[in-house]
C-alpha cells in the first residue's frame, strides 16, 4: 500500500522544487523588491494557478488536501511542467496508478527465459537492471565494458557514484551521474512504500557529495535511449548507441543493450 503521508509529503517538496525554478519574469510579474526565497512566492503562483494561497500552502505543506484534476492542469501550466514532469504531479496526488514491484530485502530475479536475453546478445554488451539499478543478469561483453559488473551484487547507482573507476570509464561522468540520479529519483517517487530506495538514496547521500548536491534539486527523467561515451578497456573511447527495453510483467526491470554509435 501506498505511505499516504510519504506521498503527501514528497509531493509538497516536488512543488516547491518547481515553483522555486519560475521567477516572476517567467510569467510576466513585475520584480519587488528582496525576496527571500527563489522563484516564485506561494501566494504568486496560487494566484496565477486560480486558488487561494491558503489550499495551494496546504499542498506544499504536504496536509491531507485533494487536488482535482483541473487544479493539477493548472499547476503544471503555471509551473511549466513537461509531460514526464506533469505525470510525475499527478501520480503524486494520487490521480495515477502507481507502479509496483516486490519490495524484499534481495533484488527479485527476472524470469529464466529474461536473464538469457543478454547472453544471446553476446557479444553485444547487454545486462538486466530492476528500479535500483542492481544488475540482475548480464553477458561478458557488458562486464568487459564495465568491469564492476563481474563483482557480487553489482549495482550501477553504487558503481557511479562509489567508485572512482566509473570517472575512468564514463567520459562523461558528470552528465551520466546527473541522468542516474534523476532516473532513481523519479522511482524513487513513484515507489513511496517501498524501503529499497531510502536505503540506497541514504547510502549514496552518506558517501557521495554530489549526492548530497544534487538530490534536493529533484531533476527527473524516464529511463531511455540514447549515446554514451565509454572508454573500453581494448579499444578505448567508444561512442555507444544504448537502448532500454522495459519488461511487460515487471515495468521497473529494464534491459539495456549497447552498440557502436
Amino acid at each position: 500500500m501506498q505511505q499516504e503521508p510519504e506521498r503527501r509529503r514528497e509531493l509538497g517538496v516536488f512543488l516547491r522544487s518547481r515553483r522555486e525554478r519560475i521567477t516572476p519574469g517567467d510569467v510576466g510579474l513585475p520584480r519587488t523588491g528582496r525576496r527571500r526565497t527563489p522563484g516564485l512566492r506561494r501566494e504568486e503562483l496560487a494566484l496565477l494557478a486560480g486558488m487561494s494561497a491558503t489550499w495551494y500552502t496546504y499542498l506544499e505543506q504536504g496536509r491531507d488536501v485533494r487536488a482535482s484534476d483541473q487544479v493539477l492542469d493548472s499547476l503544471a501550466s503555471v509551473l511549466r511542467l513537461d509531460r514526464h514532469e506533469r505525470g510525475h504531479l499527478f501520480r503524486l496526488a494520487g490521480h495515477a496508478p502507481e507502479e509496483r514491484e516486490p519490495s524484499g530485502t534481495e533484488p527479485a530475479p527476472p524470469p529464466a527465459a529474461v536473464a538469457a536475453v543478454p547472453h544471446l546478445l553476446q557479444p553485444t554488451p547487454a545486462y538486466v537492471i530492476n528500479g535500483t539499478y542492481d544488475v540482475l543478469s548480464h553477458n561478458p561483453a557488458a562486464a568487459e565494458l564495465l568491469p564492476h559488473l563481474a563483482t557480487p551484487a553489482p549495482n550501477l547507482a553504487r558503481w557511479v557514484f562509489l567508485d572512482p573507476a566509473a570517472k575512468e570509464v564514463l567520459v562523461e561522468w558528470e552528465a551520466e551521474a546527473r541522468g542516474l540520479l534523476a532516473r532513481l529519483r523519479t522511482l524513487a517517487a513513484s515507489h513511496p512504500g517501498d524501503p529499497r530506495y531510502p536505503r540506497l538514496v541514504e547510502e549514496l547521500n552518506a558517501a557521495s557529495p554530489h549526492v548530497r548536491a544534487w538530490w534536493p534539486q529533484y531533476d527527473l527523467q524516464a529511463r531511455h535511449g540514447g549515446v554514451k561515451r565509454l572508454r573500453h578497456p581494448a579499444r578505448g573511447v567508444v561512442d555507444y548507441a544504448y537502448t532500454a527495453f522495459h519488461l511487460a510483467e515487471r515495468p521497473d526491470h529494464t534491459l539495456v543493450v549497447y552498440g557502436d554509435g
